[in-house]
């Protein structure tokens, strides 16, 4: 049973449409401050303050990121947006913008951070809070509220506080058991029983539609609007989520062994690992055990598994062996069919006549895979997560959001496989029926599973959005370049190139410094200036994306600072012209040669005094740090 406590932190969610400015701006502000403190309240589990610092996961940041990064993330937006002109602290608003999936632009090096101390980080979080309160009571806005209202931006910070109030409970779950300090108001699960039998269910096929429109009454990420059909063939699928005592059976006969059971990148993770069990299990002499996210207890048979794509997808190979059938997981438009004919959908859930779960309503962790029917299924929401065989990518009609333009590109890649239904964990968006979170397939969330048996193997068929691999405006970076270069000394060794765009500009001066390092604010630039290096073959360059206006504190020691920025990006050229002696080398050279070069003016206004003008034309000027 749920605390007093946690009642009152638990929200549903907020129509974006209503008649009333002033009570949906009462509205928000509740879901706002419920969800705040919903989040701290999961880092009260830690035995001291230096729990904070410790790194359950490798490919993750310290957990202390994770706190200060939910807070900084509405500062960076709203500044962005401009709908905030000042910042609060630009330190960390920089430490900790960026780092939360395992990209090639994350930078995990824990030598280029000095974390602060917990109690700034507190204090961070409580200046943010007032002012998103302060934005909340009196910024200017209409109903229904859409894309270019200032205030979605607010709805966007709440939301992406949300999906790291679970994310953060993965991380924490992987934490010591000694680093733990039970929160009263997250209670477990009690019930333990014996293994259901799981069976399967016939689901008739036909044409899905997916995805969602604009004028949707939620809160919605880019990827979720646009439209994808398909048509689904007759499939069976399991009655219950797979259990602890079901996948136990897969290990009892050597499922983490057997290599024929797991495809090339389920080996590859395998021997790497040396895996034998899910993460969450812990092996005692023959017993195994559970962590939850603040507990260890005896493995509740009766439980949802949760484990990696991986694994789920090596004991579909194994129960297929076991039954001479074809079982596998469901994809996304299979997983909408079992929805479809179990008669579900998100009013019933919001007017509480769906019991789910799920939303921390019932528990703080799984919990059997027979309590929660909808209809001839369990579990169809919440529990934990499903994974699917989809790959996520964009439906027709995408559209990236301006001010989050790497919510969801960077993962259209074929290694983040979407993940649906929500888990006991899931608030906010993440219970929508169209809601789309994808993890790279060796990740653990709170996930598990239902199989399917079908006739045929399934495919879907969204075809993969994705950038061409081509340099933009070439001519102009060539050219620019070029004639840039005879500004180079020989002493000059590594260069600094912001607003790398996808890269061009970079792999050009590569031939002539020992050391570059582009950074774009644009992720999908990144993407596709990565994919170029790759085609290259060039190894002394290195793509990061950051913001040019608050780069990261170990961006320094460069001889030679190439601006090559969209002009539009500079929202505060006077911090960036200040912060260039911080970053340039006594001797060295900076050029700006923004595209449409027009602000000549403003530039020798702020440099004049600091740098010395070395030449100036209508494409470009180089300025030499004495």
């Amino acid at each position: 049973m749920k605390s007093l406590q946690l009642q009152n932190l638990i929200t549903k969610n907020i129509s974006l449409k209503g008649d009333n400015t002033e009570a949906k701006r009462l509205e928000i502000k509740e879901y706002f401050l419920k969800t705040y403190a919903l989040f701290e309240e999961l880092f009260k589990i830690f035995q001291r303050d230096d729990v904070f610092y410790e790194q359950p996961e490798k490919l993750r940041h310290p957990l202390i990121f994770y706190f200060g990064h939910t807070a900084t993330f509405y500062i960076n937006k709203l500044i962005l947006a401009g709908v905030l002109d000042k910042r609060i602290n630009p330190h960390f608003e920089s430490i900790f913008a960026i780092g939360v999936d395992e990209m090639s632009w994350d930078d995990l090096n824990q030598s280029n951070y000095k974390w602060p101390l917990i109690d700034e980080v507190k204090e961070y979080r409580e200046k943010t809070k007032q002012v998103i309160l302060n934005l909340i009571d009196t910024l200017q806005f209409t109903l229904p509220i859409t894309w270019q209202s200032p205030i979605w931006i607010v709805m966007m910070g709440i939301e992406h506080e949300r999906i790291h109030l679970e994310t953060s409970s993965v991380l924490h779950r992987q934490l010591d058991f000694k680093f733990i300090k039970p929160n009263p108001i997250f209670q477990d699960c009690t019930n333990f029983k014996d293994t259901p039998k799981n069976s399967f269910v016939d689901v008739s096929g036909g044409d899905i539609k997916l995805g969602k429109r604009k004028e949707d009454d939620f809160y919605g990420w880019d990827n979720e609007y646009g439209e994808a059909n398909f048509q689904v063939d007759d499939f069976k699928a399991s009655k219950y989520l797979t259990s602890n005592g079901e996948f136990l059976e897969f290990i009892k006969d050597g499922g983490y062994q057997n290599d024929t059971l797991w495809d090339d990148e389920g080996l590859r993770w395998r021997n790497y690992t040396k895996v034998t069990h899910p993460v969450f299990w812990i092996k005692k002499d023959e017993d195994y055990f559970l962590r939850t996210i603040q507990n260890v207890i005896p493995l509740p048979l009766n439980w949802a598994v949760e484990v990696n794509y991986l694994e789920a997808l090596a004991f579909c190979k194994w129960k297929s062996l076991q039954e001479n059938k074809i079982i596998t997981l469901p994809s996304e438009a299979m997983w909408y069919k079992i929805y479809e004919v179990s008669n579900l959908n998100d009013k019933l859930f919001l007017e509480n006549k769906v019991y789910a779960n799920i939303n921390l309503e019932h528990y703080c962790s799984p919990c059997s895979v027979d309590e929660f029917r909808h209809g001839d299924f369990y579990d169809v929401v919440g529990n934990v997560w499903q994974w699917t065989t989809t790959t996520i990518d964009g439906y027709l009609g995408f559209e990236v959001h301006p001010i989050y333009d790497d919510f969801s590109v960077p993962t259209f890649d074929r290694r983040h496989n979407i993940i649906k239904g929500g888990s006991f964990i899931s608030t906010g968006n993440e219970v929508l029926k169209t809601s789309r979170y994808a993890f790279r397939r060796h990740f653990y969330q709170h996930a598990g599973f239902r199989y399917v048996e079908v006739s045929k193997e399934h495919k879907d068929d969204i075809e993969i959005l994705k950038d061409e691999i081509v340099f933009r405006d070439s001519e102009f970076f060539s050219n620019t370049v070029n004639e840039i270069l005879p500004y180079k000394k020989e002493a000059h060794k590594s260069c600094l190139n912001l607003g790398c765009d996808y890269g061009k500009s970079a792999c050009l001066l590569s031939l002539n410094f020992e050391n570059i390092t582009g950074i774009d604010f644009t992720a999908r630039n990144i993407l596709s200036a990565q994919k170029n290096l790759e085609l290259l073959k060039q190894t002394n360059i290195e793509f990061w994306q950051g913001d040019s206006c608050n780069l990261k504190p170990h961006f320094k020691g460069f001889d030679f600072i190439l601006y090559t920025n969209n002009f539009e990006e500079i929202y505060n050229l006077n911090h960036l012209l200040k912060d260039i002696p911080n970053r340039l080398n006594s001797g060295g050279i900076v050029v700006f040669a923004f595209k449409h070069f027009t602000k000549t003016d403003e530039l020798k206004s702020i440099l004049e005094g600091k740098l010395h003008l070395v030449a100036i034309n209508s494409k470009f000027s180089v300025w030499e740090n004495k």
